[in-house]
C-alpha cells in the first residue's frame, strides 16, 4: 500500500497523533455454495482524533460493510474495529452513522426526529436541557423555523440537514457518513458541503465518508482512502490531502496542485482499477 506525501504544499496543523479510530486488519466473508465469498480482505487502517476521512472506490468494493464495522451493524470475519483501544463489537451512541437515503421517522417533526434520540442517549438529563440540545443542533444547520415540519414538507437537504442534526446532537465521537449528498442536487450538494466543514471545523469530531466524488473528497477530507475493486477488496492507496484550513472551493479549484491530486485519484480508479466490463 502506498501513501503519497506531497511535499510541496502548505499541510495543515498537527493533529493529535495518539492512534484513535484502528481498523486492524480486517477481514469480511459470507458463506457461498462455491465457499467463502471475501468481500474485505486484510483491511489496516489507523485514524486519529479529529481527522476527516475519505473512502472512495467503485461500486461493490466493501465501502460500507467496512464503515458497518465501524459503526458495530456488522463483524469483522477476522481482525478487529477498535474506538479508544476498545474493541467495537455492537452500534453504539459514540459512532453515529448519517445514510443517503435520509431515514427519518415520517410521522414525526424535525424538532421530534431529533429529539427521540437526545432523550434515547441521555434519558437522565432534564426535559428543559434535552429540548435545548434539540434547539442548538437545528440552529446548528439552520433549520430553526423547520423544527415543526414533518419530511414531507422538507426538500431532501433539509431531510439530510436534519440527519446529521440528529447525529451530532448525540455528540458522538465519530461520525460516519454513508455518501450522506449522494442523491441531491449539484447546488444543493455544494452547499451541504460547506456546511459539513463548517460544522466540522468548529467541533471536530473525526469524520469517515463515503464519496463517489474525488472533487467532494478533495474539498472535505484530510486523507482520501482509495480501495481496490471486489471481491476481496483491499485499501491500494491512501492520498494525503494536503491544502490547509480553513478551504474555499474556489481558490482551491485555481491550485494547480489540486489538478494533479485529482487526475492521480482518476488515474487510480479509471485506469488501473477500472471495471471491466466486458
Amino acid at each position: 500500500m502506498q501513501t503519497l506525501k506531497p511535499t510541496d504544499f502548505n499541510v495543515n496543523p498537527p493533529l493529535n497523533r495518539d492512534p484513535y479510530l484502528v481498523i486492524d486488519n480486517v477481514s469480511k466473508a459470507y458463506p457461498s455454495p462455491d465457499g467463502a465469498y471475501v468481500v474485505l480482505d486484510g483491511i489496516n487502517l489507523t485514524v486519529y482524533e479529529g481527522e476527516f476521512i475519505c473512502l472512495i472506490g467503485h461500486s461493490g468494493c466493501g465501502k460500507s460493510t467496512l464503515l458497518d464495522m465501524v459503526s458495530g451493524f456488522r463483524k469483522p470475519t477476522e481482525g478487529e474495529v477498535r474506538l479508544q483501544t476498545k474493541r467495537i463489537t455492537e452500534p453504539g451512541p459514540d459512532r453515529m452513522v448519517v445514510f443517503q437515503n435520509y431515514s427519518l421517522l415520517p410521522w414525526m417533526t424535525a424538532f421530534e426526529n431529533i429529539y427521540l434520540g437526545v432523550k434515547s442517549v441521555f434519558p437522565g438529563k432534564p426535559e428543559a436541557e434535552k429540548r435545548a440540545i434539540v434547539r442548538d443542533h437545528l440552529a446548528l444547520v439552520g433549520l430553526s423555523d423547520a423544527a415543526d415540519k414533518k419530511p414531507k414538507e422538507l426538500s431532501g437537504g433539509m431531510k439530510q440537514r436534519v440527519c446529521i442534526a440528529r447525529a451530532l446532537a448525540l455528540r458522538p465521537q465519530v461520525l460516519i457518513l454513508d455518501e450522506p449528498f449522494g442523491a441531491l442536487d449539484p447546488i444543493t450538494r455544494e452547499e451541504l458541503q460547506e456546511e459539513l466543514l463548517k460544522i466540522w471545523t468548529d467541533h471536530r469530531v473525526t469524520v469517515l465518508m463515503i464519496t463517489h466524488d474525488i472533487d467532494e473528497a478533495l474539498f472535505l477530507g484530510d486523507r482520501l482512502v482509495m480501495m481496490t475493486n471486489g471481491p476481496a477488496a483491499q485499501i491500494g492507496e491512501i492520498l494525503d490531502i494536503p491544502f490547509p484550513r480553513p478551504r474555499n472551493r474556489t481558490r482551491l479549484m485555481e491550485d494547480p496542485h489540486y489538478y494533479d491530486l485529482r487526475n492521480h485519484a482518476l488515474d487510480f480508479l479509471y485506469r488501473r482499477f477500472a471495471h471491466d466490463d466486458a
